[in-house]
């Protein structure tokens, strides 16, 4: 099973890597002007999306669930304390689950919607429609072998479209609105068909497919919907330009496309549409008009928001670091501390983290619950309040001791010196004396002067 904290790891990261997929198609589009390679690319870049979504999922969901060694160490006893757990790590981490959440209301609002459009085109195939004449059959058959199209099209007349549509591909259905045959042109009546042929013939339901797909599981990034829009609007000039092999009058397509759009009012189409895209881009480009270059505001967000979400990642990345020189720098062995600098992944870094909080818990049969860790950053948080001065609490030598012995039995306070004594640390001794001197703001720890051995270990470095 895959948890929700799981689940929002893998759709943190993936703002990161969108921005970055979504930033290197913007880079190759501006190097191509064909259409076909155009889409391809943004096909390509939609795939690469979802594919390093579900990989780091993956790679979360291994992550989390190690091969943990056999406990070898307990902690040293436990102090009560009133003061909350404060762990850095676990600040972001209770957010994930709500995200998660937010992230899957999403996903079914978005399924909803896909499940309204798939009824409308089931309701389309059932509802007001006949056959075209057999003239126009005939016609038709003759068009899908110039387009090499070996499959058979359904086609029927339709009084509840307004432009012609195209559904399914296993069986596809082309319809044609009621009346279109005889309003248009013959000549203009073939290049719109040729047109809904060339999405059967290029497999574009498919793609339309994974898009849906796609943005419906990562609705919530800008460069999804920007990369799909990409798709869509290439794909119809791709189609134009098959159209245009075939037909060769450009002008008279043109004004085919512009008699259809006049006839239809604005709204939504589920499906592939003869109007799809930006239908007055695609009018000048086939009156050779030269297309404006592409505004740099839109790959100046994507590389704004690659930049930033590189450093967040880069911070994450700088958290294990953070965990080995501060969060357990008092705590963690000599051998402990040598092998995990030799991971080299952050995955690697993680297990590793997980055990050893792991093997240092009183109580592993209760996964959910780890009494040594959480006294430990109760410790650190302790200090961090009470022994800061110029520098963190934790950096001191009364939060250095704290941390790794937890509160002293007696504290004896003067102007100048404090003393804390400590009845028994396991390992260390009995009757342990901790002596520091106040030198500027800071309180430095000194020898013990009444017990010389075990005090000498404690000595700062």
């Amino acid at each position: 099973m895959i948890s929700s904290t799981q689940l929002g790891i893998a759709l943190l990261h993936f703002l990161w890597q969108g921005a970055l997929w979504g930033f290197l198609l913007f880079l190759a589009l501006r190097r191509s002007t064909q259409s076909r390679f155009r889409h391809g690319l943004a096909v390509a870049a939609m795939i690469l999306m979802i594919v390093s979504f579900l990989v780091t999922l993956a790679s979360s969901v291994m992550v989390s669930q190690p091969r943990l060694q056999p406990v070898m160490e307990r902690g040293t006893g436990l102090a009560d304390f009133s003061m909350p757990l404060v762990d850095p790590a676990d600040r972001w981490r209770a957010l994930l689950p709500w995200m998660s959440l937010a992230w899957l209301c999403g996903v079914l609002v978005l399924a909803g919607y896909r499940a309204g459009g798939w009824w409308t085109t089931r309701r389309l195939r059932r509802h007001g429609i006949c056959n075209a004449s057999i003239e126009w059959r005939e016609r038709m058959k003759t068009l899908e072998i110039r387009i090499g199209l070996s499959q058979p099209v359904r086609w029927f007349e339709s009084g509840l479209v307004q432009v012609p549509v195209v559904l399914g591909w296993l069986r596809p259905v082309l319809l044609t609105p009621v009346g279109m045959l005889t309003a248009m042109p013959a000549s203009q009546v073939e290049s719109i068909l040729l047109h809904e042929l060339a999405h059967l013939y290029r497999r574009d339901p498919l793609v339309n497919l994974l898009q849906a797909v796609v943005e419906s599981l990562l609705f919530y990034h800008p460069a999804v919907w920007w990369v799909s829009g990409v798709i869509r609007q290439e794909r119809e000039h791709c189609c134009d330009d098959l159209v245009l092999a075939l037909q060769g009058n450009a002008q008279e397509y043109a004004q085919a496309l512009l008699t259809l759009e006049q006839q239809r009012a604005t709204r939504p189409e589920p499906v592939l549409a003869a109007n799809g895209g930006d239908l007055m881009a695609r009018i000048q480009r086939l009156a050779g008009v030269k297309e404006e270059p592409r505004s740099l505001g839109g790959a100046m967000v994507l590389v704004g928001l690659l930049t930033a979400l590189g450093c967040l990642a880069a911070f994450g990345q700088k958290s294990s670091d953070a965990w080995l020189t501060q969060d357990v720098a008092y705590i963690i062995k000599d051998d402990e501390k040598a092998k995990f600098k030799t991971l080299k992944s952050e995955a690697e870094r993680q297990q590793f983290i997980v055990q050893f909080w792991t093997r240092r818990d009183p109580s592993p049969a209760t996964p959910n619950e780890n009494e040594f860790k959480e006294e430990h950053y109760r410790r650190i948080a302790y200090a961090n309040q009470k022994f800061a001065s110029k520098i963190e609490g934790w950096k001191t030598d009364r939060g250095r001791i704290y941390i790794m012995f937890g509160p002293p039995d007696e504290i004896e306070m003067h102007p100048d010196r404090a003393s804390w004594l400590y009845r028994k640390i396991p390992g260390v001794g009995e009757q342990v004396m901790m002596d520091f001197r106040v030198v500027g703001e800071e309180y430095v720890m000194t020898m013990d002067p009444n017990a010389k051995g075990p005090a000498q270990k404690f000595k700062k470095k």
